[in-house]
């Protein structure tokens, strides 16, 4: 993202703010809705994108003094800072190319083992753990929706939500079939088993949606009876 690219950011933020001040705004509240959530995130993306263009600067600052002054801890804080500010760098980076249009919503995963008994069902518990364990590390909630205890061990199906900024965008590549090949621990043979399990990844849809049905979509039909006449659409 370039200060071109910011700049374009903070001149429709202001102009959203700018709505929410006018006469009126309020009183529709689907699309109040929809306008404060486009404000929280591109916030979210020039609060973070201007901390970062200050540690830059930060650093910088110390880089210059360090070649004034040498000193052993100016250094050692200088590669710190730098490893942190890049490891910031490659996060927003990754944060700028989720834009697509369900990418910022809440996240809801299904995980469902394959065939193989309580192998799968054994990997579509691993697959559950890994998933809550990265979303907890991330600063995501994690909501549990429903679940199945596997017979033995593991679990039949789960079906949970994630729920943060950009939760469906991080999620939605890990839609499909996932395999493990390993020494099966149920296995008395010491066997290798390869399991699958599949996971489905849906966005959580908001309810500012506006649909639009076409009256030459409709079907009227009228009916005779005993009664008042009926109407059915299709």
């Amino acid at each position: 993202m370039t200060l071109f690219d910011i700049a374009k950011l903070e001149t429709e933020l202001q102009e959203l703010e700018n709505k929410t001040v006018e006469e009126n705004f309020w009183n529709d509240s689907k699309n109040s809705s929809k306008v404060l959530s486009q404000i929280k995130v591109i916030k979210n993306k020039v609060v973070e994108y201007r901390r970062i263009e200050n540690e830059i600067k930060n650093l910088q600052e110390l880089t210059e003094l360090l070649e004034l002054e040498p000193d052993e801890e100016i250094g050692k804080d200088i590669l710190k800072n730098t490893n942190k500010v890049q490891k910031d760098i490659e996060k927003f980076e990754i944060t700028t190319f989720l834009s697509e249009k369900y990418d910022s919503n809440n996240s809801i995963v299904t995980i469902h083992p394959g065939a193989g008994g309580t192998e799968s069902q054994d990997w579509a518990e691993m697959l559950y753990r890994m998933y809550t364990r990265w979303a907890n590390k991330n600063g995501y909630e994690v909501k549990e929706l429903d679940y199945l205890e596997g017979e033995e061990a593991g679990l039949k199906s789960v079906t949970f939500e994630i729920v943060g900024e950009n939760a469906y965008g991080y999620m939605k590549s890990e839609k499909g079939v996932h395999r493990l090949v390993r020494i099966s621990p149920f296995d008395s043979g010491g066997r290798r088993h390869t399991s699958f399990a599949s996971v489905e990844v849906l966005p959580e849809i908001t309810d500012d949606i506006e649909l639009e049905i076409n009256s030459d979509d409709l079907r009227i039909d009228t009916y005779r009876a005993s009664g008042a006449g009926r109407t059915t659409y299709k």
